[in-house]
């Protein structure tokens, strides 16, 4: 069942005006698709739900299944796309203490994160962290040589073969790397560890629905069948050319007109603290795909309403260069009913027998009003509650939005030449072999 429908009453244009672009969404489209099953081109997400490599799957089912048995921890390695979708799907469906519940009630592994960060504090601190439990390892890097994971690996590697056995040691660590090349996939196939592959055309920020974000997951104990079925609901409603009848296309095409009006940021809103990391997904979604050519909406996002009391003033009457999005979650999956206190110090007798998603709904209804009156334009996104299946729907609902309105922008949205210029200038600093300062040298 379809389960997101999105609302644009309050964004602000005119469904006249978002027709103008039914011929080029139809054109931009029609050359995606036709690049979907090209090896060779970074389109192959758009047929992933229904075009994946069933076997491989079942692997990914099967290690999840060992690493349950006999693991206290995940530690999953990798920085950006590596790890975000994973993250983001992970938080979003299970218990917002997950890694803090007892293994008991938990019934799977806690799932940790390094390799995203330099940081020494950090490291040190997950090292302390482990040491007494017992550990695998999911590495993702398409190369393998990417500074944050790889060095993060080589520490955690030594950790492993010191804590177990040469062999133990490589049973419990999975790769997912190129399936044919790459100093990772060189290792990998050295030490004869479990391996999973990053498809070649598939981009990292486009890749949750692969080996990269499903083996994660599965260890989590989220129903990955149902994730891809979500999704595979999405690639089917979204499959029409027509603007018309297609919201997802509807959406990229309000961001660009919003942003031809001065509106270069965009504001992704949650309600649920659960929904935090996807919303980091989507920045590194959008980011790294609109972000180019001195063009692009800036990908920033909120927490509703903890962020009202620091972002409100702002939102409401700061510079009216924003627009929001707004997820909303139709149903909670329990809720907490308001009760009389008999001297109501606190005021708030008169919520009393309404539940405290009402509350939050209300807190959301009036949020939109006061934003869109004071000349912010939203953009509401429903779902009907947090499940596998929507949140898959949703995944790709945001991946070809993408991928749409950074083609309506004029721009690559597969590419990220811009990530490249800061390990320029750390290899430089580094004095990395093959990055020595000419100019420097001269001197």
């Amino acid at each position: 069942m379809f389960n997101i429908k999105v609302d644009f009453k309050n964004a602000r244009v005119f469904e006249k005006n978002v027709m103008n672009y039914a011929k080029l969404v139809s054109d931009i489209h029609n050359e995606l698709h036709s690049k979907a099953a090209d090896e060779n081109e970074p389109c192959g997400w758009l047929n992933l739900p229904t075009d994946y490599n069933k076997v491989e799957f079942e692997r990914i089912k099967n290690a999840a299944k060992k690493i349950q048995a006999n693991s206290d921890v995940l530690l999953v390695i990798g920085i950006g796309g590596s790890y975000l979708g994973s993250r983001a799907v992970i938080e979003s469906l299970t218990n917002t203490f997950y890694n803090m519940q007892d293994k008991s009630a938990r019934k799977t592994p806690q799932i940790l994160y390094v390799g995203n960060n330099l940081s020494t504090n950090y490291i040190n601190d997950l090292m302390d962290y482990i040491a007494d439990k017992d550990v695998s390892i999911n590495v993702i890097s398409k190369s393998g040589t990417t500074t944050e994971p790889a060095i993060a690996f080589r520490i955690f590697r030594e950790i492993m073969e010191n804590k177990y056995s040469l062999k133990e040691a490589r049973s419990r660590i999975y790769v997912t790397t190129d399936a044919n090349k790459g100093a990772l996939k060189k290792l990998a196939d050295k030490e004869k560890y479990t391996t999973f592959v990053i498809p070649d055309n598939i981009g990292g920020r486009y890749s949750v629905l692969t080996a990269v974000g499903l083996l994660p997951i599965a260890v989590a104990g989220i129903n990955i069948d149902k994730l891809m079925e979500g999704a595979r609901i999405a690639q089917d409603k979204y499959s029409d050319s027509n603007l018309k009848y297609n919201e997802c296309y509807k959406y990229a095409v309000i961001r660009n007109m919003l942003y031809a009006k001065e509106k270069n940021i965009e504001i992704l809103v949650t309600y649920e603290p659960k929904m935090y990391y996807f919303i980091e997904w989507w920045k590194q979604l959008f980011g790294e795909s609109e972000g180019k050519e001195q063009k692009g909406i800036y990908p920033s996002g909120a927490e509703f309403t903890t962020d009202l009391h620091s972002l409100g003033q702002y939102i409401q009457e700061g510079r009216r260069n924003l627009f929001e999005t707004v997820i909303n979650i139709e149903k909670s999956s329990n809720d907490i009913k308001m009760k009389l206190e008999e001297d109501d110090l606190d005021n708030l007798n008169y919520l009393e027998g309404k539940t405290l998603d009402f509350v939050n709904k209300k807190a959301m209804e009036g949020t939109i009003e006061a934003h869109t009156e004071g000349d912010v334009p939203n953009i509401k996104i429903n779902i009907e509650k947090l499940d596998a299946s929507n949140i898959g729907q949703l995944i790709y609902f945001f991946e070809l939005a993408c991928a749409m309105s950074g083609k309506i922008l004029g721009i690559n949205p597969f590419n990220q030449p811009g990530v490249e210029k800061y390990k320029t200038n750390m290899f430089k600093l580094l004095g990395k072999p093959g990055y020595v300062d000419k100019k420097s040298n001269e001197e």
